[in-house]
């Protein structure tokens, strides 16, 4: 991993004569081990790319990137924001896929004074009751990608759907939001086990229900799984398999042409249109190989709202960095991003399509968009 703390310093040594400006120190937590390790690793690239693109620095001033791997279990997450905070001394903790985690490490971190940014969580009580002034989201409550679909597959008129998800906080909250917009009968509300790889016993119970629709929930690896053994189990001339956060840039590598016409909701994708998003996937591709995912953009916006907040704040000074970000216009690959008085972004929902692009690779495109401007629902139970 290159470091940039040393680059952004010889860099100011150059420019700020005698007195040097202190480092901005981040420390990012994500998953790099085990079968979630995929998507850490994608964030870790993200992180790196925004370090490049910013030269080395965060808001101007030299910056040293932590990256710490939570191994997707709470009690070491809880260690590590307890390390990156009390000997580390970070600025900001940031990071952090798995809700559980998130809220492991929220209480530590934010009552230690330490701004705490997640880049894919999104747990329904930190957006309302349990909110606190020193958490921001750079991705999306929970609730907020199924709820447009639930809209999308209502006005399209399906009258059943069986529902899937892991059985966590996530999992319970993209289930709430996705019937908070669909009125149609619920056929089945099955929660699987977090990590699952074989899902044959609740294929074979679907296959039994055979529902109009299946609405699915299971991020990384396992929508990875889940995706290949629908495909295998003939699924597809049982029900209609629609998705949040399953069929993706990180899974389609894997799935191929499996997955091609999957339907999903999102708040980004890599074919969206403005300058900053442009260079982030060309950047990345060329890099790394592969379109990035989702969880690798809202890593790269996380660094990037770490560099706006900085640039105004003149340093890392905490409150006014909350300031900064709290007032929105943040520059991100999804464009400039409004915040919530919760401090989650009110953005896009859009549907998107898996797609073939010109040279044959699997991707996703956006197909239409079915909510604008969307804010969460838990906002109002929010009091700093």
């Amino acid at each position: 991993m290159r470091n940039f703390t040393i680059a952004a310093l010889a860099a100011a040594a150059l420019t700020a004569g005698p007195a040097m400006a202190d480092t901005v120190k981040v420390g990012y937590m994500t998953t790099l081990s085990g079968s979630a390790g995929i998507i850490g690793k994608q964030m870790q690239n993200a992180v790196n790319l925004a370090m490049e693109h910013t030269g080395g620095t965060l808001g101007g001033q030299p910056a040293e990137v932590i990256f710490v791997d939570d191994q997707r279990k709470p009690d070491v997450a809880k260690q590590l924001a307890n390390r990156l905070v009390k000997s580390e001394r970070v600025d900001v903790v940031a990071g952090v896929i798995w809700s559980n985690l998130l809220m492991a490490i929220h209480k530590p971190v934010t009552r230690s004074g330490t701004l705490l940014i997640s880049s894919n969580a999104g747990p329904s009580p930190l957006a309302g009751k349990d909110c606190h002034e020193n958490f921001f989201s750079m991705s999306w409550q929970n609730d907020q990608t199924p709820e447009g679909m639930g809209k999308y597959m209502e006005e399209a008129g399906i009258k059943s759907v069986y529902l899937m998800a892991p059985n966590y906080q996530a999992g319970k909250d993209m289930m709430a939001g996705f019937k908070r917009h669909y009125t149609g009968e619920v056929a089945a509300e099955v929660y699987t086990k977090l990590g699952q790889s074989d899902f044959q016993a609740e294929l074979s119970t679907l296959r039994a229900a055979k529902p109009e629709a299946t609405f699915v929930f299971q991020p990384g690896g396992m929508g990875i799984n889940f995706v290949k053994q629908w495909h295998q189990s003939g699924m597809d001339q049982v029900s209609n398999l629609y998705t949040v956060f399953t069929v993706d840039n990180l899974s389609l590598p894997a799935l191929k042409d499996t997955a091609l016409g999957v339907i999903s909701t999102q708040t980004w994708s890599p074919d969206m249109d403005n300058e900053m998003n442009r260079r982030f996937v060309a950047d990345y591709k060329a890099q790394f190989g592969g379109y990035p995912s989702f969880y690798a953009a809202q890593a790269y916006d996380t660094m990037m709202a770490i560099d706006h907040a900085v640039a105004k704040a003149g340093g890392a000074d905490t409150d006014a960095m909350r300031a900064a970000l709290a007032a929105g216009g943040i520059p991100t690959t999804r464009g400039s991003l409004a915040m919530n008085t919760n401090q989650f972004p009110i953005q896009n929902v859009y549907i998107r399509e898996a797609v073939l692009d010109a040279d044959g690779v699997a991707t996703t495109k956006i197909t239409g968009t079915v909510f604008e401007n969307h804010a969460d629902v838990y906002a109002k139970d929010c009091s700093f």
